[in-house]
């Protein structure tokens, strides 16, 4: 049942991605700056404690529905399975990472570089380099690491412990999203900034994930130079806890991609959209044997 919830909300996901834009949840931001307010420069176990039941508040109405429908046993779980997709569906993006990429593209292509400098924003959810040639390396970058956030670290949660798990990663990814737009606009005084709390625990829902994601990127790409990357990586000194997980699936990316120093960065950028779009081909594969030899439910 999974697997079908799975194909049929990608399926979904794609083509109803310009009309849903409530997936994009802005009515949670109230939550989560009242929930950052509540955190505030706390840091050390009590601080992370606190992070995580305020990022579990809102997974509990989910929780409570989806185990509510599967006592039921009603109709063949039908109900249960019409609600995984829901959720499943809304807890993808909330943009679609294709589309975003196709817009970037085409604005470049238009001549139009305030509105493609808007869009590779949004992707890295920072302020983009404006040197020529980096921000278009930024971006792509960018879509291997969103692709993490948005679609395999949901996905493997969702496999994993169905719609509540695809929902706790999306509302962790929402919650570190924001904590990030608030922290460009101030920093804390003193103490641990909220966000770098809020980061390490997003760190730890996105730790198994990445690493499947890299295992991906390297199937789907370049192996050799993936797996080189990879083990060059492991040598590097740790930076912050939470910014491994987006160099490591960023460093491994671009590797896969194995691309020609003379190719032009913005034909590298829809080549990390096709990895990424192969990686999830070889993911539901993957997912659909495991589900075959009753290795998945």
């Amino acid at each position: 049942m999974k697997l079908i919830a799975l194909v049929l909300a990608l399926v979904l996901e794609r083509t109803l991605t310009r009309l849903l834009h409530l997936r994009e949840l802005r009515w949670f931001d109230r939550y989560f700056d009242w929930a950052l307010g509540r955190i505030g420069t706390r840091g050390g176990w009590r601080g992370g404690a606190l992070a995580a039941v305020l990022l579990l508040l809102p997974v509990l109405p989910v929780a409570l529905v989806s185990i509510g429908l599967l006592q039921a046993d009603i109709f063949w779980d039908v109900p249960y399975f019409l609600f995984a997709v829901l959720v499943l569906l809304f807890s993808l993006g909330p943009r679609d990472l294709g589309t975003e990429v196709q817009d970037y593209c085409d604005r470049l292509a238009a001549g139009d570089e305030a509105e493609a400098a808007r869009i590779a924003k949004q992707l890295l959810e920072t302020e983009a380099p404006t040197e020529y040639g980096r921000r278009d390396l930024a971006v792509e970058e960018a879509v291997l690491v969103q692709a993490n956030n948005r679609v395999f670290g949901v996905l493997l949660f969702f496999i994993a412990f169905g719609p509540i798990g695809a929902w706790l990663f999306r509302v962790g990814d929402l919650f570190r999203r924001r904590a990030v737009f608030e922290a460009g606009r101030q920093e804390a005084a003193e103490g641990t900034p909220p966000y770098a709390i809020i980061e390490r625990l997003h760190g730890l829902l996105a730790w198994v994930p990445a690493r499947l994601t890299c295992l991906g990127y390297a199937l789907a790409g370049s192996f050799e130079e993936a797996v080189g990357a990879w083990r060059g990586y492991r040598e590097q000194p740790a930076r912050r806890f939470h910014d491994v997980n987006d160099e490591l699936v960023a460093t491994v990316g671009r590797a896969a991609l194995a691309k020609a120093p003379t190719e032009s960065l913005v034909i590298c950028v829809g080549a990390a959209l096709r990895l990424v779009q192969r990686t999830v081909f070889i993911w539901v594969t993957v997912i659909a044997l495991m589900t075959l030899f009753g290795w998945a439910i």
